[in-house]
């Protein structure tokens, strides 16, 4: 389950022969006493997995999990060797991005496995546990329940790496005769941060909670209680990163002879920019810039200084996405829907100096009630609670409101009056049914992502059901044989660029969904490989969304470019971009090299993670540039991001809030072993 909740979720035959696609009906049947768990978020219930013991003594596990539209539907199959791992091992079923095929089988000293994406082998000496590519709900239980067993050692992994566990917590759930006693562990070693997972008083594993949890049948009314005992024990280490990866700026701080990108809008050579309380206090030519003597100073020969670059599409997952947000120099963050009562919480520890994060600019994701609803939204029934959940964000200081694919249509205009009466920012997904346009219309401010853009050139078929699987399935058929010089486009743009409507477009998430097979190294990821954990740069290698009959993967990439000419469009219009990732963050310099190839100038695409949000949040008067009074969001990096924009990877020093961080150290806190490679991604 560990493997479901945690990293492949976040990322989605060796000794056995190829397998073709196991239909639906014919994976296992649950027995009728199989362990049950649901799968819930905020919004509902997802799915369901199934455990049982075969006969012969093979674990068994089969899941069904539907998320807005995308189907997981798979079973397990696990033999355990005598030293208590996997021996062999079968996954089989179907995901969005197709087969899901995968095996394990250890024999005459030797380890093989093939999966969707790769496949090995390795000498196996010893107890190895395997965690497999794919959402493995009950292989992913064994190596927790190894460590559980002997929390002081460290387990072997495989196709590589070692974890490591640590009890954080205990605490009881039922009553009468349901009551257990439940135990809070956190796991190392398997993604660059600490996951968790409970277990119960045997040392089996009870439940994992987060954005998505899985709960035991009859206890799902606990996972609330499970999972703020799981924050606020995991926020208790927010405040040692917080000391010992930030330091105050007690003396000025210059950058000297250093390339920096001014005023939002040209780099200049040979520059000094120097900080004093948190302000820069000077910019000019080398040596027409007074340094003071006491100053911490950095020579910026082959460097560039640029303002702390914004997300700004970013979901806060927990406590480590601020340092990894800031190790790529992201000193702001727009989180467009979230848990509310944890982002209210994370603002509050930040302002108290118990918290390391970028500056938050936070909405609240307000959708309606259905089976593509929103797994963190705020759900609305009515007008009314649409409107009064309007006002209930800008009671607990969100800066803006996002609606979603399952809100009423009706419900816009009134939802989005009432957050311009208030002063807050109106963005989202596209409600199932509604063009951009009518969006607009309505009270749009911003239109999130490039394919609720090119909804307005969908057939009706794909606008009435874009709360689903057809935001993509849709787009990915018809988009490449849109005429962008036409309407409906062509009036859109201009009409975006008449109202100033932004655009939000995550070209980095159509590029992961459209373009890649299984096994292709995504681009967004290629610069991090050889820096990561073995399980997470795995996952590197997800391929995209397997495209619909009649559909190829040929089609899906032409959509891709056509999107990607769109934004290009877009942006010559005077439509203002504003770049985010809707990823774990480092994907961001990747969505500039796509402006870039979209027809920006590399300080165009700059601009669309500096000053342009900043101008959207309304904060462009004290950041988002340099120049003199304004705050010193900076950053230093290597090499030369004015002609080649993926140098901007290549962090070294990051200031914000009068603090100094080395690039280095913060990226080795959220589990970096290295700099990203200079290779430019292609």
């Amino acid at each position: 389950m560990r493997a479901l909740a945690g990293t492949a979720l976040g990322l989605i035959l060796g000794a056995s022969a190829a397998m073709a696609q196991v239909p639906v009906d014919q994976l296992a049947k649950p027995p009728a006493d199989a362990k049950i768990f649901s799968i819930l978020s905020s919004a509902g219930k997802h799915g369901t997995v199934w455990e049982w013991t075969a006969p012969d003594g093979t674990l068994m596990a089969r899941m069904n999990l539907v998320l807005r539209g995308q189907v997981w539907d798979e079973d397990e199959a696990i033999k355990l060797g005598a030293d208590g791992a996997i021996s062999d091992y079968t996954l089989r079923g179907n995901s969005p991005n197709g087969d899901v095929a995968e095996s394990f089988h250890v024999a005459n000293g030797v380890a093989n496995w093939k999966s969707p994406i790769d496949g090995g082998s390795k000498p196996y000496a010893g107890a190895a546990y395997y965690l497999p590519f794919g959402l493995a709900p009950r292989a992913g239980d064994i190596s927790t329940e190894a460590l559980t067993a002997n929390p002081g050692k460290d387990v072997a992994l495989l196709p590589g790496g070692r974890a490591h566990i640590e009890k954080l917590a205990t605490t009881t759930v039922g009553a009468g005769a349901t009551e257990k006693s439940v135990t809070l562990w956190a796991i190392t070693g398997i993604a660059g941060t600490p996951g968790t997972i409970w277990t119960d008083d045997k040392g089996k594993i009870f439940a994992n909670v987060g954005v998505i949890s899985f709960m035991p049948a009859g206890y799902e009314g606990e996972a609330d209680k499970l999972k703020t005992i799981q924050d606020n024990k995991l926020a208790e280490q927010s405040p040692i990163l917080a000391r010992t990866l930030a330091r105050d700026a007690d003396k000025p701080v210059a950058f000297v002879d250093v390339r920096a990108f001014l005023d939002g809008t040209h780099f200049a050579e040979h520059q000094t920019v120097v900080v004093a309380h948190g302000k820069i206090a000077a910019v000019g030519a080398k040596g027409r810039v007074a340094v003071p003597k006491d100053a911490i100073v950095y020579q910026g020969a082959g460097k560039t200084l640029v303002p702390g670059l914004w997300d700004s599409h970013m979901h806060i997952g927990d406590d480590y996405s601020g340092p990894q947000e800031l190790s790529i120099g992201v000193t702001s963050v727009r989180d467009p829907g979230n848990d509310d009562q944890l982002t209210v919480a994370r603002r509050k520890r930040r302002a108290d100096g118990n918290l390391l994060s970028p500056h938050v600019y936070a909405s609240s994701l307000i959708d309606g009630k259905g089976p593509n609803t929103a797994q963190v939204a705020n759900v609305v029934t009515s007008e009314a609670e649409a409107v009064k959940m309007v006002d209930t964000a800008k009671a607990i200081g969100q800066t803006g409101v996002k609606f979603y694919g399952t809100f009423n249509p009706a419900w816009v205009a009134p939802a989005a009056a009432e957050a311009h009466k208030l002063g807050l920012h109106v963005h989202g997904h596209l409600p199932a049914g509604m063009r951009p346009s009518e969006a607009i219309a309505a009270g749009y401010d911003e239109l999130t992502h490039i394919y609720f853009v090119s909804m307005e050139a969908m057939p009706d078929d794909v606008v009435k059901t874009s709360n689903g699987i057809n935001r993509f399935s849709g787009t990915g058929r018809y988009m490449k044989d849109v005429d962008l010089d036409a309407p409906p486009l062509k009036s859109l743009i201009a009409t975006m660029a008449a109202k100033h409507i932004y655009s939000d477009p995550t070209l980095v998430v159509v590029e992961s969904l459209f373009v890649p097979e299984n096994g292709d190294l995504s681009p967004a990821y290629a610069p991090y490989l050889g820096t990561m954990p073995p399980v997470v740069e795995r996952g590197f290698r997800a391929g995209g969304f397997v495209p619909p009959a009649g559909v190829t993967r040929a089609d899906y990439r032409a959509s891709f470019a056509k999107e990607q000419a769109l934004v290009g469009k877009m942006h010559k219009a005077g439509v203002p971009i504003v770049a985010g990732t809707d990823g774990i963050g480092i994907e961001l310099v990747r969505e500039l090299e796509l402006y870039v190839g979209a027809g920006f100038t590399p300080g165009e695409a700059l601009q669309a993670a500096t000053i342009v949000p900043a101008r959207l949040v309304g904060a462009d008067g004290h950041t988002g540039t340099i120049a003199v009074g304004k705050d010193a969001d900076l950053v230093l990096v290597d090499g030369d991001p004015s002609t080649r924009i993926g140098d901007l990877r290549h962090t070294r020093i990051v200031l914000m809030d009068g603090k100094v961080m080395e690039a280095d150290k913060l990226r080795a806190a959220v589990g970096f072993s290295a700099i990203p490679a200079w290779e430019r991604a292609e």
